[in-house]
């Protein structure tokens, strides 16, 4: 029964109305043990006829097994596998071990899930309830968590319960809607301690019931049920300790120990099984000689349920059942549910049981868990894998082999996102690693540990350290190991120094030469190259890295783990033609459904985007990116997307709101400690000073991002020189200059020898300069970066006035300020429009267009829908329901006032940021 529950059940009403409604609904119920969550999931349930009910209880001995939770929760919608796209349909079955087949990504497998419930929810709305989520495994849980933030108008809701604050399994669900379950009020808490009594009870010994178990509605119902009349009326004094907590399960320990022998072994046969399947717990008892009959003793009918699946009446119950007995006892069960558990259909269990039962070292039994480490891995559950990798070094005899197992261990538990717990298990493995390879390897993982835990300094020394260990026994990894040294080193607020130590390294390795080399050969060499200003065989090196993976033709499997280096390799060669690569990379990422490298490629994408002058789509790939983010729990990237929306708002020129998110981005950056995060400021911010003519600051923001005019990248070399040569500081412009030169004649591409003519330009006399100017846009016309190509028109028209050539000037001028107006730079159109006014010709200020109109969703999914997708693809492509992408879309409609895709198609048709002919 409930009690005193209005604002819950009130909550609760709203979630199914919206479902009803055809919206979506989510909610986490969070509150102590015993505290209603449970009663409250059962009356949503109860109001939910109309609905189809999926229901899923986290049990704490299953939580190392993955997918298993998820698993329970889709049994009622597996009839629509069959329905789901290829890639979806083979992800969920790999994950479940119904096919063999590569490591599903997980969030793969979350859209998979997505899909399968929204279609469900087409026919009838879905109510899925999850009970005890901290107890599901780790891949249930961020699988749940990514669907129910993709949720919006589906027609279905989520409920989930957990345990109060603290519960690190749960951190997937944060910032979703949560309803803190409380205690009774003390009216309500005396209503219930009476009627589950179900006699009267004397007011002053229901009052210090009440109290003592602190309004918790298990403890009343319980207690009610210990005491006797006496007790309840007052006759009789309450003489022992009522305090909720260890108390209450105290109480249930004494329920089950009071049983016969039997009873309590069918009790514990099943609490230590996973799956609550009756027909294996009678076969377990059958070994065991317990009498089927003790199964309808009142008592244990009190405890649990045993149809149509056994399931106890709260999860204390089953904690009780499992810990009353002795240990010897608990071996017993487990051997017997292992004997009973079908070794083809259900291996994973089988051995998780043999590992419970086994009292010493136990060689075969840790061969059975790695197996089914492989299997888990294989499937993509690599939490689940470290598992039973712990447990099979537990088991292990040797040292020698124990700490082969968990180095393993350390390496699934890496895979898996958890850095720390991979440093723990890898200190733990160190000192018995016999083989000098394996002991390489393990310092390997601990540098990718710290690179994980952004400590990149730390990690640039390991990973050369372990490097120069593995070396002598595989070449190919010591390379590997490099290049991770140089992805480190290059966000390293050390850059100079660490840069150097990664040099030194590469000299001193052997080299791969002929049909040996690999991708990662090319990048760590040219990379390498580059460093020691060899940049002529550099630019070589990286051009053959980058060849063949920009050529029409499917990235190869596995190429993601160089995404970021690859992108660096371009961004040292100022090869804009490439960028297409990301493009596709990011297509194939989403097809793939590789998230985690999908969020790097997002955030190059946006910086391209914006480069590009594309600053519409960078705001949709930023939004898309940051949804993401909170969809799978990489909150560590939500840091360069907000550096992105400060970037966008810079180069619109938005003063104003771009100041106003610098200060408060630079106090976050400072309090999380993220260098990169805070150099993503200056950089941002060196656009907007350029832009308003503000050249001291630019300059100082410009040189604030990298203090070596030797090291500054694409957009600062030129902010350098411009704002230099402005504000007087030619040494500054020079030096950048100089350092900028070779790197660029290296390069050869349009893009690098526009930008150095435009930098001589600057720095020219006059009979030198309007060469220069010419020179720098007929390279840049020929790149995909119009904004450079504006800002070359610009600077030719400003050097044409000052030197009294209105006439040429004002065409120059007029061309970038068309320009600058139509990608919705304000700031720079504004100055262009101040120096056009300067000639004698006005200009007039550009209407609304159509991405103000629109938000970033409705923007990118009208993309999309122009390029001919069906809403089934989008959904796949941006990991929502197709049922989201049509609400999206028909507001989309209604804003910009048409009725067809095909009216949209001709919205959207018109090219963005190409002046006018």
């Amino acid at each position: 029964m409930l009690m005193d529950r209005v604002v819950e059940t009130g909550a609760l009403d709203r979630l199914l109305a919206a479902v009803r409604d055809g919206l979506s609904g989510v909610l986490v119920l969070r509150g102590e043990p015993g505290i209603g969550k449970t009663a409250l999931l059962e009356a949503a349930v109860g109001r939910a006829g109309d609905m189809q009910v999926a229901r899923v209880v986290g049990v704490e001995s299953e939580i190392d097994l993955g997918f298993a939770g998820l698993h329970q929760l889709l049994i009622p919608f597996l009839g629509g596998l069959q329905r789901l796209p290829v890639p979806q349909r083979e992800a969920l079955e790999s994950a479940f071990g119904l096919m063999v087949g590569p490591p599903p990504d997980r969030f793969l497998v979350g859209l998979a899930t997505l899909t399968l419930i929204t279609d469900a929810a087409a026919e009838r709305p879905v109510l899925g309830v999850i009970d005890d989520a901290q107890w599901l495994d780790r891949v249930s849980i961020e699988v749940l968590g990514f669907v129910a933030r993709r949720l919006y108008a589906d027609r279905v809701g989520m409920l989930f319960a957990v345990r109060g604050e603290g519960e690190e399994r749960t951190v997937a669900l944060e910032g979703l809607s949560v309803l803190t379950v409380g205690a009774l009020a003390e009216e309500a808490a005396g209503e219930l301690l009476a009627a589950s009594a179900g006699r009267p009870v004397d007011p002053r010994v229901g009052d210090r019931i009440v109290a003592e178990t602190g309004g918790n509605p298990l403890a009343l119902v319980e207690f009610a049920g210990e005491l006797t009349a006496e007790e309840l009326s007052g006759a009789a004094a309450l003489t022992r300790p009522l305090r909720f907590g260890r108390r209450l399960e105290e109480l249930y320990l004494s329920r089950v120990r009071t049983l016969p022998a039997g009873a309590q072994m069918l009790l514990l046969l099943a609490a230590a099984d996973q799956l609550g399947e009756p027909g294996k717990i009678w076969e377990a008892a059958a070994q065991l000689g317990v009498d089927p009959e003790t199964a309808e003793l009142p008592a244990v009918e009190r405890l649990v349920s045993w149809t149509p699946r056994v399931q106890f009446r709260h999860p204390l119950m089953r904690s009780a059942a499992y810990y009353a007995a002795p240990a010897a006892a608990r071996r017993r069960a487990h051997e017997a549910l292992a004997a009973a558990s079908d070794p083809e259909r259900d291996p994973d269990r089988r051995a998780w049981h043999l590992a419970e039962a086994a009292s010493s070292p136990d060689e075969q039994v840790a061969a059975e868990l790695e197996r089914s480490a492989d299997r888990a891995r294989g499937r993509g559950g690599w939490a689940s894998g470290a598992a039973f990798l712990e447990r099979a070094a537990e088991l292990t005899p040797g040292p020698g082999r124990r700490a082969q197992r968990l180095l393993q261990a350390a390496e699934a538990r890496l895979v898996a996102g958890e850095a720390p717990a991979a440093r723990v298990l890898l200190e733990r493995a160190a000192p018995h690693l016999e083989d000098p390879l394996a002991r390489a390897r393990a310092r390997r993982l601990e540098g990718l540990a710290l690179y994980a835990a952004g400590k990149l300094s730390e990690a640039t020394a390991v990973l050369l350290d372990a490097a120069q260990m593995i070396e002598p026994y595989d070449t190919r990894l010591a390379r590997d190991t490099l290049l991770d040294a140089f992805g480190a080193a290059r966000f390293s607020p050390q850059f100079g120094a660490a840069t150097a130590e990664v040099l030194r390294a590469v000299r001193s390795a052997p080299r791969v030469e002929g049909p040996q080399v690999t991708l990662a050969d090319l990048l760590v060499d040219g990379f390498a190259a580059v460093g020691e200003h060899r940049y002529e065989a550099g630019a070589e090196l990286l051009r053959q890295a980058i060849a063949p993976l920009a050529a029409d033709q499917p990235l190869p499997v596995g190429v993601e783990q160089h995404f970021m280096a690859v992108s660096m390799a371009a961004a040292v060669l100022y090869d804009d033609s490439s960028w297409e690569l990301e493009h596709r990379w990011v297509a194939e990422l989403r097809a793939r459904g590789a998230l985690a490298a999908l969020l790097v490629a997002l955030s190059f994408l946006t910086y391209h985007q914006m480069a590009e002058g594309r600053l519409a789509d960078a705001e949709v790939t930023l939004a898309e990116g940051r949804a993401l983010c909170e969809a799978t729990g990489s909150r560590s990237y939500l840091g360069v997307f907000a550096g992105a929306e400060l970037a966008v708002l810079a180069r619109r020129g938005r003063e104003a709101d771009a100041r106003t998110l610098a200060a408060r981005l630079r106090r976050d950056f400072a309090e999380q400690g993220s260098w990169i995060g805070a150099r993503l400021v200056p950089q941002a911010m060196t656009y907007l000073e350029l832009g308003l003519g503000n050249y001291a600051d630019a300059l100082r923001s410009a040189l604030e991002t990298f203090a070596d005019p030797a090291v500054l990248e694409l957009g600062q070399v030129e902010a350098v020189i411009e704002a230099g040569t402005r504000c007087g500081d030619r040494q500054a412009a020079t030096a950048a200059l100089e350092a900028f030169a070779p790197r660029a004649l290296a390069s050869g591409t349009d893009l690098a020898l526009g930008l150095l003519a435009s930098g001589r330009a600057l720095l020219a006399g006059d009979e030198h300069a309007e060469a220069e100017y010419t020179l720098a846009i007929e390279h840049l016309q020929r790149c995909r970066l119009v904004p450079e190509l504006a800002r070359a028109h610009l600077l030719y028209g400003e050097w044409l006035r000052r030197h009294r050539r209105r006439r040429d000037a004002r065409d120059q001028l007029r061309t970038a300020w068309q320009m600058f107006d139509r990608l919705g730079m304000e700031a720079f159109a504004d100055r262009a429009r101040a120096e056009l006014r300067a000639t004698g010709e006005n200009a007039r200020k550009r209407s609304v267009e159509t991405e103000d109109v629109l938000t970033p969703q409705e923007a990118q999914i009208a993309g999309l829908v122009s390029e001919g997708l069906s809403n089934q693809e989008i959904a796949t492509r941006l990991f929502i329901s197709a049922s989201t992408v049509d609400y999206h879309l028909r507001k989309a409609f209604r804003k910009l006032g048409i009725t067809s895709r095909v009216q949209l198609a001709r919205v959207f048709s018109e090219p963005e940021g190409s002046p006018d002919q």
